[in-house]
C-alpha cells in the first residue's frame, strides 16, 4: 500500500461524522453536506500524533506564532492592477490552527487545508515541489488540470504574479515572518463536500523557504477575486459560515456551511466594513469593551475604521488569541484586575493569571459591536494552567514590533459560536452553538 493510500484511509477514519460516533468520536457521515472542521493538535488531527500536553502549553505555542500572523495582517495591501467538516491545525503555519478536508483534481486527491478568512487565493504543494511535505497534489494524474497562462485576468489578480518566459503565470508570496513560497496559476476542480467547482484557480507551489507554509496548503475565504467566494459565483451567493471547536477536548470537529441555505435564521448581527486598501480583510465596529457592569474608558480613535491608516478591528480565523492595541488592552486588563483578587503573574502570552480558586468572581468579558453585544463565555475569555492552580485572561496586547493598529478578534474567542458571513448584504453574524 503506497503512502498517498495510506493517508487517504486515515483520513476518512478520522473525519467521517456518522450515527457510530459514540464509537468512534473521530467517524463522520460520508454524505455529510458540511465541511468538518478539525484543529491540528485534536486526537482526529491527520497531520501528527497527538501532543501528550497540557491545553495550556499548546495555547502558549500556537499563541506564540501571533506576533507573526498581526505582522502578516497588517502588511496586507490591495492588489495593484454547502457545508464541510473543519478540524485544528497548529503546525501549519502562522495561522495553522483549523483546517478543512477537499478533494483536488479528477479524480479527486484528499487535502487537509487550512482555513484563512483573511487571504483570498488558494494554494497547495505540488508534486516536485522543493521543500514541501510529502503530502502534495499529483498533477500529472489529474485529467481536469491545466495551467494558466499570462493573458488569462487570473494571472494578475494573483498578489506577486509574474510572466515567466513561457508566458506562464507565477507568483511570489510570503506568509508569516519567516517563509516564502514560489508558486504557479493553475485551474482543476475543486471538490467540498458534494459541490464541485471546476477550473477552479489556485497557486501549485514550487518550492518552499521556511517552516510555516501548511503542509498540504490553505484555502482563501476573503473577499478578493481569487477567493473561493469569488470563484464560486452563484454556487454560495457569497456567504458561509463556520463553527469553531473548542481546543478543551481532544475529538473535536466543528463545520464550514457554504451558502445560504442551512444557516440559522434567528442570528445577532452587526455590519461588516469593507476597506478598499485591504479588501481581504473581515473588519467590523467595535464600539467598546465592557469589564462585568463596566464599560472600560478607550479613546475613540483607537476604536475607529480607518481606511487610510487600516485602523480597526477584523474577525480573523487564523490569530489564537484576541489582540488590542497596546492602550485598549491596558484597560481591560486593568479594570479586570481591579474585579479579581491578585496577585497576577504571567504565563507565556499571558500578563493575567491569578488563582483559579478566584475565578468565581472573575467578570464576564463583552465585545460591543454596532447593533450587536456578545457576553463571552468563560471558555473564550479564561485559560488554566497545566495544574489547573492558575487561571488566566486569555488575549493580549498587539506586540510592539508589528506596525500594526488592527484589533484582532481571534478563534480562541469564536471558539462554540456560530460565525456568519453575508457577503452581500455586509454583515456578520452571531449565535451561540455546541461545535463539537
Amino acid at each position: 500500500m503506497d503512502s498517498t493510500t495510506t493517508i487517504f484511509n486515515f483520513i476518512l477514519f478520522a473525519l467521517l461524522v456518522s450515527s457510530t460516533r459514540a464509537v468512534n468520536p473521530c467517524a463522520s457521515q460520508a454524505d455529510d453536506p458540511d465541511l468538518s472542521i478539525i484543529p491540528i493538535y485534536s486526537k482526529c488531527s491527520p497531520f501528527i500524533p497527538p501532543k501528550q500536553d497540557t491545553l495550556v502549553n499548546t495555547l502558549i505555542n500556537m499563541a506564540s506564532k501571533d506576533p507573526q500572523r498581526l505582522q502578516y495582517l497588517s502588511s496586507l495591501k490591495a492588489q495593484m492592477t454547502t457545508a464541510v467538516p473543519i478540524a485544528p491545525g497548529q503546525h501549519v503555519l502562522d495561522v495553522g490552527n483549523y483546517v478543512v478536508r477537499v478533494k483536488l483534481g479528477t479524480p479527486g486527491q484528499p487535502m487537509f487545508m487550512v482555513l484563512d478568512t483573511s487571504n483570498d487565493a488558494a494554494w497547495v504543494p505540488c508534486s516536485g515541489c522543493t521543500g514541501c511535505s510529502s503530502s502534495t497534489f499529483i498533477t500529472n494524474t489529474s485529467s481536469t488540470y491545466g495551467s494558466l497562462d499570462c493573458s488569462m485576468a487570473q494571472c494578475t489578480q494573483a498578489r506577486g504574479f509574474s510572466c515567466a518566459a513561457t508566458a506562464s503565470c507565477l507568483f511570489n508570496q510570503t506568509y508569516g515572518g519567516d517563509s516564502s513560497f514560489s508558486a504557479s496559476l493553475v485551474q482543476d476542480s475543486l471538490r467540498l463536500a458534494k459541490d464541485v467547482i471546476p477550473k477552479f484557480a489556485f497557486g501549485c507551489i514550487n518550492s518552499i523557504s521556511g517552516g510555516s507554509i501548511p503542509p498540504q496548503g490553505l484555502l482563501g475565504l476573503g473577499r478578493g477575486p481569487l477567493s473561493l467566494l469569488s470563484q464560486s459565483g452563484s454556487l454560495y451567493s457569497g456567504v458561509f459560515s463556520y463553527c469553531l471547536p473548542s481546543f478543551r477536548s481532544y475529538y473535536f470537529s466543528g463545520s464550514l456551511k457554504l451558502g445560504p441555505a442551512g444557516q440559522p435564521k434567528n442570528i445577532r448581527t452587526t455590519p461588516l466594513l469593507r476597506n478598499p486598501h485591504r479588501p481581504s480583510l473581515y473588519y467590523v465596529n467595535l464600539t467598546g469593551v465592557s469589564v462585568g457592569r463596566v464599560r472600560v474608558p478607550i479613546s475613540p480613535e483607537l476604536l475607529t475604521f480607518d481606511q487610510n491608516t487600516g485602523a480597526g478591528t477584523i474577525i480573523d480565523s487564523g490569530t489564537v488569541i484576541t489582540r488590542f492595541v497596546e492602550p485598549i488592552y491596558a484597560s481591560i486588563r486593568d479594570e479586570f484586575r481591579k474585579q479579581v483578587k491578585g496577585p497576577f503573574s504571567s504565563l507565556g502570552a499571558f500578563d493575567t493569571c491569578f488563582a483559579a480558586t478566584n475565578e468565581a468572581v472573575a467578570p464576564a468579558i463583552t465585545l460591543h459591536f454596532t447593533g450587536l453585544n456578545l457576553v463571552l463565555p468563560v471558555e473564550n475569555s479564561l485559560i488554566h494552567s497545566s495544574a489547573g492552580s492558575l487561571a488566566c485572561l486569555a488575549m493580549a496586547a498587539a506586540p510592539k514590533n508589528v506596525n500594526s493598529v488592527l484589533n484582532v478578534i481571534a478563534n480562541l474567542q469564536q471558539q462554540n459560536l456560530r460565525i456568519l458571513f453575508d457577503v452581500p448584504n455586509s454583515r456578520l453574524g452571531i449565535a451561540r452553538e455546541l461545535c463539537n
